[in-house]
């Protein structure tokens, strides 16, 4: 370690013991890090610290800034986590980086503590949505896997049953049973997800997520779309695109 770090190191100890500002306690962070993934909602409400607080550390002197490399941290803490306690790695990762990729065009400290709060809400969503699911058998959870890191590719029932090696009427009973509706009907409403979330916090067109999502055609999108959350993309961009709120549907 250089001298000047060094110094620098002693000097900022210095001014947080004297105006007894410190960085949040460990098991302070665990523990909500800990409710996060759990889909603990009434743990995370009370343990949620606002980015602004105190406690935190400066890592810019300039606020708005400073406040983006804390949220930066936080989902990037809260994505590993979840995904620890079994969400799927692409679907964290891929919802780290739109959230990260909005707080990038966010200007002011408010609209990013906001966009925390949301944050926080969508993955304790996530994680205690999972939590209700039943337990799927390892052929199920690798058929799922498959098919969520291949959305946005033409996908079959004998693709995905030659990936895990088992007979495509097999895999379609048991996906069936264990999952309670048919591999396409699956595969639509995950494309139908990740298409609300590109709406929400990415710039691509409607056209493109439709053909990014393998959608016979723009019309079919739209129609497909409207069934599962009863808008339009193009409505569904109007009312959602860049919005936060305090508490998702749990």
């Amino acid at each position: 370690m250089s001298s000047n770090l060094i110094k620098s190191l002693t000097q900022t100890t210095f001014q947080q013991r004297e105006l007894e500002t410190y960085h949040s306690a460990y098991e302070t962070e665990f523990a909500f890090y800990h409710a996060v993934k759990a889909g603990d909602w009434e743990t995370v409400q009370k343990r949620m610290t606002p980015l602004a607080s105190d406690h935190m550390g400066t890592l810019s002197r300039n606020p708005v800034r400073n406040l983006r490399y804390h949220f930066i941290i936080s989902v990037a803490m809260i994505t590993r986590f979840c995904i620890e306690n079994g969400l799927e790695p692409e679907y964290a990762y891929t919802l780290s980086d739109l959230y990260i990729q909005k707080a990038d065009l966010l200007e002011s400290t408010d609209g990013i503590q906001k966009l925390h709060r949301e944050m926080v809400f969508d993955y304790t969503h996530q994680m205690r949505k999972m939590a209700k699911e039943k337990p799927c058998s390892i052929q199920i959870v690798r058929s799922l896997d498959y098919i969520y890191a291949h959305l946005q590719e033409p996908l079959s029932v004998t693709q995905i049953a030659d990936a895990i090696q088992l007979h495509p009427n097999y895999l379609s009973t048991l996906f069936k049973k264990e999952m309670g509706i048919s591999i396409s009907a699956y595969i639509q409403k995950e494309r139908i997800k990740m298409a609300e979330n590109l709406l929400k916090y990415s710039e691509f067109s409607a056209t493109d997520i439709s053909n990014y999502l393998c959608f016979s055609s723009h019309s079919h999108f739209i129609k497909v779309f409207r069934q599962h959350t009863g808008h339009t993309p193009r409505e569904y961009r109007s009312q959602f695109f860049r919005r936060s709120w305090d508490k998702p549907e749990l």
